[in-house]
């Protein structure tokens, strides 16, 4: 997909993401045989349900019906949230993020798997898990620090009451 076309596409479809309550986060046109995929990803603070996809995506069907963003071929679209180990690129991606396990891939000291504790406008508290019955130990990272940060999936995480108890 050209530069322009995604330029395009972006312009067109964000407003109408926006008045949804939701953000654009990616747009993607795939070709798959003779046909084409518009892959729209959405997100908000407060997580998309199923009804506000469904909403999103009646609204972007209508306005590239009206338009011709997507030429006169046959497409596709397909609206969806990032996938559960979505890579964080935004600041509203680590707030997002907050409470959960990350895994940075940093400039200078390799890898560092950490909870988001804090998010603030130049970095992040993190919380780095103990090893081997040792304690956790708080840690500061710089944004321009950071060159690759993407969530973890957690499937045996203690709610933190049952912690405290």
């Amino acid at each position: 997909m050209s530069t322009t076309q995604s330029e395009r596409l972006r312009e067109l479809l964000e407003p109408l993401v926006s008045s949804q309550g939701l953000d654009l986060e990616e747009i993607e046109v795939e070709s798959v045989g003779r046909k084409r995929v518009l892959r729209v990803v959405v997100d908000s603070d407060e997580g998309a349900d199923l009804d506000a996809i469904a909403d999103v995506s009646r609204a972007l069907s209508a306005k590239l019906d009206e338009t011709d963003a997507m030429g006169a071929g046959e497409y596709t679209l397909e609206v969806g949230t990032p996938g559960a180990e979505r890579e964080l690129k935004e600041h509203r991606h680590y707030v997002r993020a907050t409470d959960r396990l990350v895994k940075f891939q940093l400039a200078e000291d390799g890898e560092l798997l950490a909870r988001i504790l804090r998010v603030e406008d130049d970095g992040l508290d993190v919380e780095v898990p103990g090893v081997k019955g040792r304690k956790p130990t708080a840690k500061r990272l710089a944004f321009e620090d950071i060159v690759k940060a993407r969530v973890q999936v957690e499937f045996s995480r203690k709610d933190k009451k049952e912690e405290e108890a």
